[in-house]
């Protein structure tokens, strides 16, 4: 589950803070990690800031929580588990990147916590690190769990599914999209602008600037066209390609990809990690090319409905989305990675859909052309055709396979960690405050005396 963003901040707050605004104190030791009060306090302030009613029990299950990844970093440390500062770079980087967005800028980051971001990158690192460490060793203890049909199917017979709420209404949504073509024209006169700006660099001029002036690209124009510890898979495939094959200090050619036309100055690299700046435009699109666009997905849309081609067959004939234009459109859902889709979850990526599926279109309906911004940001139109429609129901089989083999590929990860405590908190030095001697601990532990 997603912290609101406003829980993620005091959370990095109370962490980043230099001065505590209660004393602080050793709570457990666990090897030879202590486990202090204040994490306790801040795991306990973000449960608070998502709703949840702090009681006894929540303050125990926190605490419980920490001990394990305590004992996590206790056996990191014994199997000789380590973190490359190349990789701790870049999820340092990524986690700020993230922050900084949500709030808008560096300078409202560096102001909201008084300090600068190397600063603040600095107090983070420890923490980032052990998070890190006990990362890569649950995955260790856990494995690759991949659970066979059958044995979901056991699962789910151990189950009372009377007592179960009832699954919410799930949708199976596909769509059509058709993006306006770019012209020619407009490319070339993009490329020799930015063939411009490219020689300007070469002849000296700081790339910073000419990118904070002229690059289109919300995420790093206004760093001057910085992106810190780039890592293969972060960037889309035409871009790595270009920047993984640069020295430091060189200038790439302009190349193109789904976003526009670029080209990068490698700042540095450290291994598989890059520091660069890139300077992205993007060929402008014509008022009569949008309205084109329009008029020919109307078409497409009355082949349809008049029954001449089917959805699936016209999303592979003339979708211009690649992501799903191969599986007849079918939109997966991220949070479940299955094609269903809750109501509130289609939410939050565009409440007039939500409308119009939940008010106006029965199954096996299309919708009529509506507005659509892909991933890339660029402006389109769609078509949505709605597969299915589940009414709220009790959890079964055939309905819910995607939510029971997760649920069962949770208890048997469970079960791998309540027998892994049990096992190594006997050879393991634990011992808790006379603070939480009253709490019932849901895992075996062998609490040293």
């Amino acid at each position: 589950m997603k912290l609101k963003l406003i829980a993620i901040l005091i959370a990095l707050a109370s962490v980043c803070n230099a001065q505590p605004q209660v004393l602080d104190k050793v709570v457990a030791i666990i090897g030879k990690n202590p486990l202090l009060l204040s994490e306790v306090e801040t795991n306990l302030l973000q449960e608070k800031e998502k709703g949840s009613e702090i009681t006894p029990q929540m303050r125990c299950r926190v605490f419980e929580d920490l001990m394990f990844q305590k004992l996590l970093l206790s056996q990191a440390d014994r199997d000789s588990i380590t973190v490359a500062d190349a990789e701790l770079d870049a999820e340092l980087s990524k986690r700020i990147n993230y922050y900084v967005g949500m709030l808008g800028s560096e300078e409202k980051f560096e102001a909201f916590y008084g300090k600068r971001i190397s600063v603040f990158k600095e107090e983070l690192r420890d923490d980032v690190k052990n998070q890190l460490l006990a990362q890569k060793m649950q995955q260790k203890v856990t494995g690759d769990v991949k659970l066979t049909p059958s044995e979901v199917r056991n699962y789910f017979n151990t189950l009372n599914v009377d007592s179960f709420p009832l699954i919410n209404s799930e949708l199976e949504i596909s769509h059509l999209v058709k993006k306006p073509p770019v012209s020619d024209e407009a490319k070339a006169e993009v490329r020799s602008q930015l063939e411009k700006y490219r020689q300007r660099v070469l002849n000296g001029e700081s790339m910073s600037v000419i990118c904070a002036l002229y690059s289109e690209d919300p995420g790093s124009a206004r760093n001057g066209g910085r992106y810190e510890a780039v890592m293969r898979g972060t960037m889309v495939p035409e871009f790595e390609a270009v920047a993984f094959r640069l020295k430091p200090g060189e200038v790439s050619e302009i190349f193109q990809t789904t976003y526009g036309l670029h080209f990068i100055q490698l700042i540095s690299r450290k291994g598989e990690v890059l520091d660069l700046r890139h300077i992205l435009m993007s060929p402008k699109i014509s008022q009569i090319d949008i309205f084109s666009a329009k008029q020919k997905l109307d078409s497409i849309r009355n082949l349809i409905t008049e029954g001449q081609i089917s959805f699936a067959d016209a999303v592979y004939k003339y979708s211009d989305d690649a992501e799903t234009r191969q599986n007849g459109g079918a939109i997966v859902n991220p949070n479940s990675a299955s094609t269903k889709w809750q109501l509130e979850e289609l939410a939050q990526l565009d409440q007039n859909l939500v409308f119009m599926l939940e008010n106006q279109m029965k199954v096996g309906d299309v919708s009529p052309v509506i507005q659509y911004v892909g991933p890339d940001a660029k402006q389109g139109w769609r078509i949505v055709f709605l597969k299915t429609r589940s009414e709220p129901h009790q959890i079964n089989f055939k309905d819910d396979y995607t939510k029971l083999l997760s649920m069962a590929t949770y208890d048997r990860q469970k079960s791998l960690i309540t027998a892994w405590i049990a096992k190594k908190s006997k050879t393991t030095y634990i011992k808790p405050s006379d603070e939480f001697n009253s709490c019932k601990l849901e895992y075996n532990w062998t609490i040293t005396p």
